[in-house]
C-alpha cells in the first residue's frame, strides 16, 4: 500500500493491522483477556498483535476467527479465478505434428 508516493514499511503494516484488530476487538466489546481466552492465545500474543510488535500467522488467524472476521482473512488470499495449470497450458504452442501409434501401442514413430 502506498500513501502518496511513499510505500509502507513492514513495521507500518504491522502497526496498521494491529490497530485494525484493536478496533475490531473494542467494537465487539471484548477486553484483551476475554478475547485472548476466546481465541486460545496468550494475552501477550494479543497485545503484540495489537501493538504491531510482531505476531505469528497462527495468532492472526485465531484472533480473526474469534472476532468472526474470517472474511478479512479471505480477502488476504482470494481464490484464484484462473487455474495456474490452465494458464500454463494456454501458453503452449499448438502441436505441429501428429504421430502415428506404434504397433505395440506406445505411440511415436514406426518400427
Amino acid at each position: 500500500m502506498r500513501i502518496g508516493e511513499q510505500q509502507l514499511s513492514s513495521e507500518e503494516w504491522e502497526a496498521s493491522i494491529g490497530a485494525q484488530f484493536r478496533a475490531l476487538r473494542i467494537g465487539a466489546g471484548f477486553d484483551q483477556l476475554t478475547l485472548a481466552e476466546h481465541a486460545a492465545v496468550s494475552v501477550g500474543a494479543l497485545r503484540n498483535l495489537e501493538r504491531g510488535a510482531g505476531s505469528s500467522l497462527r495468532t492472526v488467524v485465531q484472533v480473526s476467527r474469534a472476532l468472526d472476521a474470517e472474511d478479512w482473512l479471505a480477502s488476504l488470499a482470494p481464490a484464484p479465478t484462473v487455474s495456474p495449470i490452465d494458464a500454463v497450458r494456454s501458453r503452449r504452442t499448438p502441436r505441429s505434428r501428429v504421430y502415428r501409434a506404434r504397433r505395440d501401442g506406445r505411440g511415436g514413430g514406426q518400427q
